[in-house]
């Protein structure tokens, strides 16, 4: 499993025209899903987001997590984190987890981090999204487990 975090001072997704998730500071999240990925890395991949530490503390040190900052949390499914880059010029996605299991794995990996965290917008699986962003700093951590 990756996550792409990117520290925000805004971001927001549309399918459609219509907006499905905005947030202020916080994060925006891009999950990929792989063959392998199962329950147990989605609770791992949780605890991390939402503690890794990309938010400056008082003496302008990256020391604050997610949940000190109150900041939100936009999270927007992409399939193309889990291609297979090392070779060529076209990317391959047999990493990939097909899509109706990645589908539930992401719908868990939603249920369960809005249980743990209550400012939680999304995107729409499988949608083609319109995602605009303010990356702060810029900061930006590819995340896996």
């Amino acid at each position: 499993m990756k996550a792409l975090i990117q520290r925000v001072s805004q971001a927001k997704v549309e399918v459609d025209g219509q907006t499905t998730g905005a947030i202020k500071q916080g994060l925006l999240v891009f999950v990929g899903l792989e063959k392998n990925d199962e329950q147990i890395n989605i609770h791992k991949m949780i605890q991390k987001i939402l503690s890794y530490r990309v938010f400056y503390d008082a003496d302008k040190k990256m020391n604050l997590s997610l949940k000190d900052v109150n900041g939100g949390l936009l999270v927007v499914s992409q399939f193309t984190l889990a291609a297979d880059t090392h070779s060529g010029t076209r990317p391959g996605f047999s990493s990939a987890k097909e899509p109706l299991e990645a589908k539930v794995l992401y719908e868990y990996f939603l249920s369960n981090i809005a249980q743990q965290y209550t400012q939680v917008q999304s995107g729409v699986f499988g949608a083609d999204m319109q995602v605009s962003l303010t990356n702060d700093g810029p900061v930006t951590f590819l995340l896996s487990c």
